[in-house]
């Protein structure tokens, strides 16, 4: 509808400013729209310095103000150019404001250089809507200040980069900021730097990174989404720590709840200030758009680069084409968000104000009205309660999470000092424990300190689990876990909506801590993993190790040169096979050998692509590919891992370049944290070196030939015994095979017989003394006590040792069992004895394996096994005599 004022009408402020600069009235007039280089061509009108600086910038502010206020409110401007051209004068004045104050420090300090002499350069980066080009007409602008590297000036005064930055930083927020005779520019808040308000002013890249890396936090991601650097160069080193903090490579859950708790903090706080009727923060306001478009740009943007777009109402359209939204809901949300932006402008345009609030002045009502082309203000609030039913409705049905309805069982949750009758009918043996369990969460701190949407979820939720648990075949001790799972998740409401929404993964949840205190704990450490319950048939796939491997390097690659996103990549992806395998193996699909190799080869493929990116990220190096093989000894070495067996590792190059000892120390040293060091995504594995030539004194990395030196000249017998089991799993294809022709020497070469029998004899003593059982005692320690699984593997080391050399086929490393049945073969040992000693290492295995499932430890009641304990003594008597 045509507009019955003039600007100058719906706006107090442009009124005050044409009277104060009646010049300004040529700006009303104007047919084109402010761009980069008309604001520039203002700046250029009059000379800039020191001493100008302030006055013409304001200035410049000003004639823009009225330009870009008379064609919105004239209607000769649509949204795009209100936003385009605010954020163009942000930048104008930002870049001139640079220009000025740091000439001026340059001229005082000199030059900031790094440490190689090359001039580092202050980067201004543009958060929130000054990030996404969005600028509303009265807005802060939201600044983090960041540079390259540290060093210092180059003039007869230095002071750090550091110094020179912040002084840089302060100079350049006075110029746009300090209130003069002629107003100010932009109002500056830097408090979404690292650390806020308590944080220094500016930073290093290095010390960007670290704090994404060890500090950030999930808020953080989401004020990051529309982070923009407008000053200064290598833009894309800065872009590529950005990138992996906000945009995971994973559907991450934490994002979905982080922005739930953000925006409950908002309603509280906007019901706190009685602030009904903001229509930024309030009920259907524009935040909420804003945070439906980020939902998905956090959970998404990792896997779709296109969603990393920052504009708003881009990304709505680009979650259509997707499939993520319906076309109906982007059509409302984007009208919505068009009108409440434009609104938000009109309210602002009143005084210059930063502003949401509806105004309650009648006369003021009546004015916005007008400026948004409503006859009267009614018609307005009708128009804007429509846009908000709207936003309100698509955000609570993104947001809000299904299953929420009553149950059943609601009563025994709520009222559960009373309820043991009815937990004993759903087949409870001890309903008492349980029900005060249950009181003592509702009454507990965490559960009263939770957020009402998280607190309606873990209401929704602990009945089912009850249900699910009572299928069990153990439901008590299910349901102790599963609670335990469910308060360690409870303040992270999403994983409660994700077990609300999918029924499917809470039964699977109750069958694995069924199955399981060892995985419930594992669920418990990790709970990302919930999302792999999602698709039952991938947990029931066997793995397809070659695809894996490949899928791993692409994925790492991906996120180079992202060191804290490869290490998180490679955990997350370690947890998710692992914990595939834990379902196989509940499941009963695996045995505990084939278990076994599964985990081996997981390791193997985990450890040969941190081999690949450690090198790689060495700043030091002086070839393509490491002259490098990880040896792994142990349970790794003879395919025996279980799910939280340590690595025992030892590091073999073989490389005639000078300083190749130097090098793959320190090779060496950083594959060992990259497997071991804990991250936000936990770790891969402990790694134990001690196995290494002499041991913790000695070197952290051997060369091949003094490797060889050692296990000839200085290696005790123990050593060999580590030897029967050891292969190699990453790195040198060539050092590999070397290393196997040293191992099979070693094992082959002829011994004393009585010698070697006395010192194996000796260290099966000591292992007893230590770890077995002491005493008379009914039980029976599964590996350490005689006739157990240690006395196996000694029977077999022995022979080995004593014994390759005239049978070079028990050298191969092919396991306890296999070599077994190689050493009666060759008439070393009676079949009986060897058939029956590798049925009780099956079975011993296999008990083993089930009681560490559910964190027990190895020993159990001694008479079950009485028969194959004397079996196993007698094939040790045989080999050892008495």
């Amino acid at each position: 509808m045509p507009f019955p004022l003039s600007p100058p009408d719906y706006s107090r402020y442009l009124a005050r400013l044409l009277q104060a600069r009646p010049e300004l009235a040529d700006e009303l007039c104007a047919e084109a729209p402010l761009t980069a280089a008309l604001a520039q061509a203002w700046l250029n009108e009059q000379p800039l310095d020191e001493e100008s600086l302030k006055p013409v910038l304001r200035r410049l502010k000003q004639r823009a103000m009225a330009r870009i206020m008379s064609r919105d409110l004239s209607g000769r401007a649509d949204l795009a150019e209100v936003v385009e051209s605010m954020t163009v004068i942000a930048e104008t004045a930002i870049a001139a404001a640079l220009s000025v104050t740091e000439a001026a420090l340059i001229a005082r300090y000199g030059e900031p250089k790094n440490a190689a002499g090359e001039r580092q350069q202050l980067i201004v980066i543009g958060m929130g809507k000054l990030g996404g080009r969005e600028l509303n007409v009265s807005s802060d602008i939201d600044l983090i200040f960041v540079y390259p590297e540290d060093g210092e000036t180059d003039g007869a005064r230095p002071i750090s980069n550091f110094e020179f930055f912040t002084r840089l930083g302060r100079a350049l927020i006075n110029a746009l900021s300090d209130i003069t005779a002629d107003g100010q520019v932009f109002r500056v808040d830097m408090r979404l730097r690292p650390n806020g308000d308590s944080g220094p002013l500016v930073g290093s890249f290095e010390m960007l990174e670290n704090y994404f890396y060890t500090q950030g936090r999930e808020w953080e991601r989401y004020a990051w989404i529309k982070a923009r650097p407008l000053t200064g160069e290598r833009w894309e080193e800065l872009e590529a720590i950005r990138q992996p903090f906000v945009f995971r490579k994973y559907l991450d859950f934490g994002t979905i709840e982080a922005m739930r708790e953000l925006h409950a903090q908002i309603r509280r706080e906007v019901a706190k200030k009685d602030m009904a009727t903001n229509i930024k923060l309030g009920p259907g306001g524009i935040r909420e758009i804003e945070f439906i478009a980020q939902v998905f740009q956090l959970i998404r943007g990792g896997r779709d680069p296109a969603l990393q777009a920052r504009p708003t109402l881009e990304v709505l359209k680009l979650l259509v084409d997707r499939g993520q939204l319906e076309l109906d809901a982007v059509v409302e949300l984007s009208a919505a968000y068009r009108f409440l932006r434009r609104l938000e402008h009109r309210l602002q345009y009143l005084d210059d104000a930063q502003t949401h609030a509806l105004p309650e002045n009648p006369e003021d009502q009546q004015r916005v009205a007008q400026a948004m082309g409503f006859a009267d203000y009614p018609a307005l609030l009708a128009e804007l309660d429509d846009h908000r039913q709207n936003v309100a409705r698509h955000f609570a049905a993104i947001f809000a999470a299904p299953g929420e309805r009553n149950h059943t069982l609601d009563t025994v949750w709520h009222q559960a000092d009373g309820q043991a009758a009815e937990l004993t009918k759903l087949g409870y043996r001890d309903p008492a424990p349980l029900c005060a369990r249950l009181a003592a969460i509702r009454n507990g701190t965490r559960y009263q300190q939770m957020g009402e949407q998280a607190r309606n979820r873990f209401d929704a939720l602990v009945p089912r689990a009850i249900e699910a648990a009572a299928r069990m075949p153990n439901p008590d001790e299910t349901l102790a876990r599963m609670l335990d799972l469910i308060e360690a998740i409870g303040r992270r409401a999403a994983y409660l909506a994700l077990l609300l929404q999918y029924p499917q993964a809470l039964e699977q949840v109750a069958k694995i801590v069924s199955a399981s205190s060892w995985a419930a704990e594992y669920l418990l450490n990790h709970p990302i993993l919930l999302d792999e319950l999602l698709d039952a048939r991938a947990l029931q796939m066997a793995p397809d190790w070659q695809a894996f491997r490949q899928h791993l390097a692409e994925q790492t690659d991906a996120l180079e040169p992202d060191t804290e996103a490869q290490m998180d990549a490679l955990r997350e992806a370690h947890h998710a096979q692992v914990f595939r395998l834990l379902g196989q193996d509940i499941a009963g699909l695996l045995t505990v050998e084939r278990l076994s190799d599964h985990l081996s080869e997981l390791a193997d493929i985990m450890v040969d692509r941190a081999l690949t990116l450690a090198w790689r990220k060495l700043s030091r190096k002086h070839r393509e590919q490491p002259a490098f093989a990880v040896i792994g000894y142990g349970k790794l070495g003879g395919k025996e891992l279980g799910y939280a067996s340590d690595l025992d590792l030892v590091y073999l190059y073989d490389d005639p370049a000078p300083d190749a000892a130097a090098i793959y120390a320190k090779l060496a040293t950083r594959l060992s944290s990259w497997l071991s060091t804990r991250t936000a995504a936990g770790i891969l594995f402990e790694t134990d070196l001690r196995l290494r030539p002499n041991g913790d004194a000695g070197l952290v990395a051997s060369s091949l030939e003094a490797f060889r030196k050692y296990q000839f000249e200085s290696a005790w017998v123990w050593e060999h015994q580590a030897l029967t089991r050891a292969r190699s799993i990453a790195g040198d294809p060539a050092i590999g095979a070397a290393f196997e022709a040293i191992r099979r020497e070693i094992l082959c070469q002829r011994r004393d017989r009585a010698k070697l029998r006395e010192e194996v004899l000796a260290m099966r003593a000591k292992m007893h003394e230590n770890l077995g059982t002491r005493g008379t005692s009914d039980l029976f320690d599964l590996k350490h006590d005689f006739g157990g699984l240690v006395d196996v593997e000694f029977i077999v080391q022995y022979l080995i040792l004593a014994y390759a050399c005239e049978h070079p086929q028990l050298a191969g490393n092919l396991g306890n069992i296999a070599l077994l049945k190689i050493a009666a073969d060759c008439g070393l040992i009676p079949a009986d004895l060897a058939e029956a000693a590798r049925e009780a290492y099956r079975e011993y295995r296999r008990l083993q394996h089930l009681r560490r499932l559910n964190n027990l430890d190895s020993r159990v009641p001694a008479a079950p096994h009485a028969a194959r304990i004397a079996k196993v003594r007698a094939l040790w008597k045989h080999v050892f005599g008495e």
